[in-house]
């Protein structure tokens, strides 16, 4: 964990923040595979995390605004549970070492909230995800599971975006360390691509060297020739010579914050001439983005000016046709382009989004699109200092699309789809990256990993 006053100070500014009441964090709790004692993976709620510190599950808490005071809740292991498990700190233990004023069993959870509740306080709750809180918050608020998430509190939303949204050094750091260790895991993908390996054979590799280094992958492990379905988790083909692999795949290190990285590479460990171009269109559109970071730009911008790298490149291999600018704003680039530029990360993946994308990425002064591919940018909002987010770009062929634009003429003066055709079996590229918005700029977090054509070639044969 941090110091304990890292979380002292982040559940001060939260209840600064919010105003009045009480805000609820429940954490996680174990979650059967097959049967009750057999579970898979234990991971902490993000929020809670990020409040506490404390990955252990059958936890709860609650931060009174009004008393200015923060409450643990759990119950001490008894002695069957020591025997399975070994000895753990105390409730009261626990509370103390992330600064918490109180501690108290886990029945008193529910029986504070309802005192709140009859004593008409204001009650916060973040949206819940899983089946077994949902069903414990329906029984608090005596409402249906369908029900519960109408208790959810906006402001607490709000506020808790606010406040992850900007990572300080101690989370940074952390980061990087993910980062450092999907270094390993695509250099081995990279080393591993000849012919004759099995796509599972590198992908599990990959998961074991992040366990290995104290964490779990953050995201399953997308890892295929067929790239063109871009988030491919199936890895039974026989690595083929003249294809490509796409590997996207990131760590969590054993405080829960994650990386998010993705490289493309030939497999044999060299780019034919067409895969090179293509791979050059999006490298161009992933090192302009990343140079054009910096506060006060919008992420909308940089998605827009990445898909105009891509239109531009897709014309100069016939495959699109006419002005960039109106090629972008009609949206035919989509048709190769057909995601966002990157999204928020740091304790989840995809950060925050379980409180709601458009609450993480857009604001008042920037609304999401409804127009294909755009509608998918995941951040359009303004960057700060001290965000983390990914920058990656892709470029893919996917046949149904090609087919089903093509049957209806869609964007049929900017797309020659005969050309577009011939590039049927090409796959798709996407490079990715995880970049820090410093004061002055930006920062690529981590080792830097191969990236260019001649990086990515050397690798793979050293």
């Amino acid at each position: 964990m941090f110091p304990k006053e890292v979380y002292w100070k982040r559940r001060k500014r939260l209840r600064e923040q919010v105003g009045s009441g009480i805000l609820l964090l429940p954490g996680n709790n174990e979650s059967a595979m097959n049967y009750r004692a057999n579970t898979y993976h234990f991971r902490q709620d993000s929020s809670f995390l990020y409040f506490f510190g404390i990955s252990q599950p059958g936890l709860a808490a609650i931060c009174d605004i009004d008393a200015g005071e923060d409450i643990l809740y759990g119950d001490d292991l008894e002695i069957d549970d020591i025997i399975w498990m070994g000895e753990h700190p105390t409730i009261s233990e626990l509370a103390g070492s992330v600064g918490a004023e109180r501690s108290r069993g886990s029945a008193e959870f529910s029986a504070d909230v309802q005192k709140a509740l009859e004593q008409g306080r204001k009650v916060h709750l973040l949206p819940a995800y899983r089946g077994d809180q949902l069903l414990r918050l329906a029984d608090l608020f005596g409402c249906s599971v369908g029900e519960v998430n109408g208790y959810v509190s906006e402001e607490f939303i709000k506020a808790v975006v606010a406040l992850r949204s900007v990572k300080d050094a101690f989370e940074i750091a952390e980061i990087e360390k993910a980062v450092d260790v999907a270094y390993i895991m695509h250099t081995t993908a990279m080393k591993m691509g000849f012919p004759g390996n099995f796509e599972r054979e590198l992908a599990g590799a990959i998961e074991g060297i992040a366990l290995s280094h104290g964490g779990p992958v953050s995201f399953p492990i997308i890892l295929s020739m067929d790239g063109q379905t871009l988030h491919n988790h199936d890895h039974s083909n026989e690595l083929v010579e003249g294809r490509m692999v796409v590997t996207d795949a990131g760590a969590e290190t054993s405080l829960g914050y994650a990386s998010d990285i993705t490289r493309t590479f030939p497999v044999g460990g060299k780019f034919s001439g067409r895969q090179r171009d293509v791979y050059e269109i999006v490298l161009k559109a992933s090192m302009e983005a990343i140079q054009h970071t910096r506060p006060g730009t919008r992420n909308l911008d940089l998605h827009l000016g990445a898909a105009r790298t891509i239109a531009e490149g897709l014309k100069g291999l016939g495959i699109l046709t006419g002005n960039t600018e109106d090629i972008v704003a009609a949206g035919a680039h989509a048709l190769f382009f057909p995601h966002g530029l990157g999204h928020m990360m740091g304790l989840d993946v995809h950060d925050m989004e379980g409180l709601g994308e458009d609450y993480v990425g857009y604001d008042e002064s920037v609304s999401r699109s409804d127009q294909f591919g755009l509608a998918y940018l995941r951040m359009g909002r303004e960057l700060k200092e001290g965000f983390v987010f990914t920058i990656e770009p892709g470029c893919y062929f996917i046949p149904a699309l090609i087919n089903l634009w093509k049957k209806e003429g869609k964007h049929k003066e900017f797309i020659n789809y005969s050309k577009a055709e011939s590039f049927i079996g090409l796959g798709g590229v996407r490079i990715e990256d995880d970049v820090l918005v410093t004061a002055t700029g930006h920062r690529v977090l981590g080792t830097p990993i191969p990236k260019t054509v001649e990086e990515v070639e050397a690798t793979m044969h050293s």
